[in-house]
């Protein structure tokens, strides 16, 4: 009995010691889960706007910023996405000066995208309305946000590609969000 009893009061003081014990086993989570999100912009550049088109969007834990421009003439599930940066060569024109570039590109902070064009010459007075039609009238932009996520890897996928980028991180481009700027 007496190799009994020390065995019963170390069970009897364990079985003590872990009912008080004061974790409680509920299990909290909270739903932190940014989702990617695509968005539509259209707008003209012209002198009056600095040849920028801004885009007001809340920019939180982002890992990477996309701007591809529609370079197609169709929407939807049509269109032809192509990413910028982007240098275009316009074709030399007597009227004009030569080796003329015209650059897109973009920055983003946290509260906005601004995209923009750029260019060796003065794009008011140097360019054929053709060219203003086609690379600074009426433009349409799709921005991508993607979210940091874990086990993604940015450099796993073509970023040129948009539809590559609409696949590797599942995004759904069906209802996009279309903004007109004037």
């Amino acid at each position: 009995m007496r190799k009994i009893f020390p065995i019963l009061t170390l069970a009897f003081a364990s079985f003590f010691i872990y009912s008080c014990d004061n974790n409680d086993d509920e299990v909290v989570t909270v739903d932190n889960t940014v989702y990617a999100q695509v968005r539509d912009v259209t707008g003209t550049f012209t002198s009056g706007n600095n040849f920028r088109i801004s885009q007001g969007l809340s920019i939180p834990a982002t890992d990477l910023v996309l701007v591809y421009r529609n370079v197609g003439t169709g929407s939807g599930a049509n269109a032809v996405w192509q990413l910028i940066p982007k240098t275009y060569y316009l074709d030399d024109n007597l009227a004009f000066p030569a080796n003329r570039e015209l650059d897109y590109n973009f920055d983003f902070t946290t509260q906005d995208v601004e995209i923009r064009t750029e260019a060796n010459f003065n794009q008011a007075t140097q360019m054929t309305g053709t060219e203003a039609t086609q690379y600074l009238n009426n433009q349409t932009f799709r921005i991508v946000l993607i979210p940091a996520v874990s086990g993604k890897n940015t450099n796993s996928v073509d970023t040129s590609d948009y539809n590559a980028v609409v696949k590797f991180y599942n995004l759904n481009d069906s209802n996009v969000i279309n903004t007109k700027i004037n």
